[in-house]
Formats: C-alpha cells, structure tokens, sequence
C-alpha cells in the first residue's frame, strides 16, 4: 500500500519518555560488571522490569536469579547485581555471609526514600508507606526498618481504616513510581486524620515519573488510542495507561513490543498516543511508530513537556571501564 491510499494518522510523540536516569544506571552498571569481570554477572530480580532489556543482558552473559541461594558455590566470586527497585537490608546482609562480591544499582532517587523512611523511624515515628504491595520497591523500603515500624496504604480505603499505634507520631513516604493524582489523594486523606503526621524532608515520587504523566496529560486528550510502551508488572508503566485514559485518551493501552499490538481493536483512529515508561528502550517506541507507519501516513508531533538532564553516576569501582559506541547505544536503549 502506497502512502496515498493510506488514512492519515498523527502520532503525539511524549516527551520525556522511556529510560530513567535511574533505569539507565542500573543497566550500565551490569555492562560495566560484564566488561571488568567477565561471564557470568549475577542479577538479583530483573534489573529493570523490561523483557527486551533483560533478553539483552542474557545475551551478554548476565544471569538472572531471585535469590542468593541460586548463585553456584564455584561462582561465588561473581559479581551479584542488585537491581533499581531497591533490596531490604537483609539481602546485602545475606550476601556478606555467603562471601558475595556485590554492586547496589538501586536507584539513587530509591534509596532517598530509604534515607526519609529512616529518618522518620529515628525519630520515633511510625513510618506510613504509599505504594503498591508486593512490589519490589515497596518490599526493599518496608526491608530498611523493623518489623512492626511501617504500615502500607495503597487506597484512599485504606487511609479512612487505618489504625495506627497510639501514642506515636506518624511520618509518610511514597513509593516513587505511583500517580501522582491517585497519591495526592491519600495523602489529603490522611491528613485529614493526622493533621500532625509529617512529611519527607522531599518529594518521594521521583522526577521522571512526574514528568512523563505530565506529558502523557498534554498528549492524551483528543487522542483516539494512546499506547504505552511498558511491561505489565511496571507500575510507572502502568500508571501512564490511567493517567491517559482520565486526561481524555478514548482508548489506552500498555504494549511491551510492537507484536502485541491488537491491530482488530486500532479501529479508524486519527491521533495516536504514544508514551514509553521509565524502563522501555527507545528502540521499541521506533519500532511501534514503524508498525503503524506500514498501516497509516502517519506524521509525529512532538509532545514535550519537559527536559531532563539528570544524571546518575556508576560506582567508583566501574569508573575505570571504558564502555563501546555499541555497549552505549545498549545502555541508551538505541539497540
């Protein structure tokens, strides 16, 4: 089909979208390990929550296991990554005792909520956690106190139930990928109970979370399919779906590959959405917008709502490694 027979199709590009300062991080350190120590470098939990990703890091000799335990003995002087949602105190403990080499690649912006759940637990409060349970984030934050020390709240439902030991002043903090509407709203919940509960030192929801559901609101509305390019079990990810679906998308949906696209369900659209989350790879994003541009004459319009320039340096242990045009564009999530 020649572009002239094609209908029009405008895809609304978001800008910030895909990698992280965070996420871009963690996959460098693995690089890096690989490039310093050689096969095999082990990764705690998927490193970042995205199959491409992941698939690619296997390729390149990385091995993925859930626990410790799984590592050979004959391997233990291999590197054990730990990935950028964060660990509780116990699995860096674990590791001591087994002998382990290991590297955090927990997210910077991660670990300043470990710092401001600590804080509020130093000074003797109880600690209320925002986020999604079962979570690798929100496990590896409940992980930094004692038992006993942290309630969760995942629902306005659960802010108007709540009961709190008595007698003791309460601190909240947020896990980093929620929405920030959803957030907003427990919070004035919660404050309308416990006017005196404080807040972190910082906001816990990290920049680039906001940033790519302020984009995704510029982008959505008038849009007659938004996507998202994300893995299922990524809560920035899926939290983009929702925020373009309340911003006026007529339809929204989280894609990991431009395969799961249901083309019986595109319809006749005019404006296409597309947004990545924090862990989805550029390259995936181009191949969506290749899909459709065999279907459609599409135009993109950028929807950029903001820049980023953050930057999270590696550990002093891999800034020797000197890093290829192809290990970058891996890193960049190019290839």
């Amino acid at each position: 089909m020649n572009d002239a027979q094609k209908e029009k199709l405008t895809v609304r590009l978001c800008g910030p979208r895909g990698f992280c300062a965070g996420v871009d991080r963690a996959i460098q350190i693995v690089v890096l390990a690989l490039k310093k120590y050689g096969a095999p470098v082990y990764v705690r939990h998927e490193i970042v929550h995205n199959r491409y990703v992941v698939e690619g890091l296997q390729e390149r000799g990385a091995v993925f296991i859930e626990e410790l335990h799984e590592i050979p003995p004959d391997h233990r002087h291999c590197p054990v990554v730990f990935s950028a949602h964060g660990v509780p105190k116990s699995v860096p403990a674990d590791a001591e005792a087994r002998n382990l080499f290991y590297l955090d690649a927990t997210c910077p912006l991660v670990s300043k909520v470990h710092k401001q759940a600590m804080r509020h637990e130093r000074l003797g409060r109880h600690v209320l956690l925002i986020g999604h349970a079962g979570h690798p984030e929100v496990i590896g934050t409940m992980g930094q106190l004692p038992d006993g020390v942290v309630t969760l709240v995942e629902t306005v439902e659960d802010a108007a139930r709540l009961k709190p030991p008595e007698g003791v002043e309460l601190g909240f903090v947020t896990q980093t990928t929620l929405s920030v509407e959803d957030t907003a709203g427990i919070i004035r919940a919660l404050q309308e109970r416990f006017p005196g509960m404080k807040a972190p030192a910082a906001e816990s929801i990290c920049y680039a979370t906001t940033n790519r559901q302020e984009a995704v609101k510029a982008a959505a509305p008038g849009s007659d399919l938004f996507l998202v390019v994300g893995a299922p079990n990524s809560s920035n990810s899926r939290r983009l779906v929702e925020v373009a679906e309340r911003a006026g998308a007529k339809k929204a949906l989280l894609v990991q590959r431009a395969s799961e696209i249901p083309w019986d369900e595109v319809g006749n659209i005019g404006v296409l959405g597309l947004s990545a989350g924090a862990s989805a790879p550029e390259i995936i994003v181009n191949e969506i917008i290749d899909a459709f541009a065999e279907r459609y004459d599409v135009t993109v319009d950028l929807a950029t709502t903001a820049e980023e320039l953050e930057n999270f340096p590696v550990m002093r242990t891999l800034r020797d490694v000197e890093l290829t045009r192809a290990d970058m564009a891996f890193v960049n999530g190019t290839v």
